[in-house]
């Protein structure tokens, strides 16, 4: 009776142990990354520019200062185009919050290869060459009056902005930004002309000025490593309005050109985050 006894304790504590063998086993949960975007960073960035110059010109007389009004035929206002490449760099700080928007500061100053041209006419009149070449009595062949021709580039620009967006995921940020800016624009010009006897001549001025405007834009950024982010944004860059006049002594005529200055940007960049990266969740 006791080996019987014994065999059948033996047999049922097997047959437990192979069921519990088989019952299934709880998973420990997966570690979750949650990306911090709160800290500094700094970083590069490279694009294209579509700037356009919106200029107009006034002629007069250098000694007297009155003006001369041009007559049918004469060209006095041009629109052109500013365009080129564009590299810099930028810096900035984000905060962000229990939730999932984001704040920051970014500054940036950018190298630009950007440039256009134009010209104007201040139309003569036919046979007696009229007030656009002052001293004349007869209209040389080939001369058509006095003229004038800008180039003009953006040399470099900057600007300093609030960035305010939303985490679409926890490495995705859209943002839209705006602020300060501002930048140098460069303008060769010559006014080009025949004195009264007939004679061809021309000046020339170059200039370069550092303008203040604003900016407004938006972009889209995303973590892609620990630290590192790369993004895609586009700026409107408004830096307002330059003037420059050449003269000519012989005859007595000069010009003032003054052009409104504005940009498109787009580029793409990369920053390296001194704070941010994943934190590992545990369960």
């Amino acid at each position: 009776m006791r080996v019987l006894l014994g065999t059948v304790a033996a047999l049922v504590i097997g047959a437990s142990s192979a069921m519990a063998a088989d019952l299934p086993v709880k998973a420990r949960p997966m570690p979750v990354e949650v990306w911090n975007w709160t800290g500094f960073y700094i970083g590069g960035n490279v694009g294209y520019s579509w700037g356009r110059s919106r200029s107009d010109v006034t002629f007069f007389n250098p000694v007297t200062g009155l003006a001369i009004v041009p007559p049918a035929g004469s060209t006095t206002q041009s629109s052109f185009n500013l365009d080129g490449f564009i590299a810099g760099g930028q810096a900035g700080y984000n905060w962000q919050s229990s939730s999932n928007w984001m704040w920051g500061l970014e500054g940036d100053l950018q190298w630009s290869r950007e440039r256009g041209s134009t010209a104007f006419l201040c139309a003569a009149t036919p046979i007696i060459g009229g007030v656009c070449v002052p001293g004349l009595t007869f209209l040389p062949a080939g001369v058509t009056g006095t003229n004038v021709a800008i180039d003009q580039r953006i040399e470099w620009f900057g600007t300093l902005r609030g960035r305010a967006g939303m985490l679409f995921s926890p490495s995705v940020y859209a943002y839209v930004t705006g602020g300060f800016a501002f930048g140098s624009i460069k303008t060769d010009m010559t006014i080009a002309g025949v004195t009264p006897n007939g004679t061809p001549v021309a000046a020339g001025v170059s200039s370069s000025t550092t303008r203040a405007g604003w900016t407004v834009g938006a972009g889209l950024e995303a973590l892609f490593a620990r630290d590192w982010s790369a993004k895609a944004e586009y700026l409107f860059i408004d830096l307002g309005s330059v003037s420059n006049t050449v003269a000519l002594a012989s005859p007595q005529i000069a010009a003032t050109v003054n052009s409104r200055v504005t940009d498109h940007v787009f580029r793409v960049g990369i920053n390296y985050h001194f704070l941010a990266g994943p934190v590992v969740a545990r369960y």
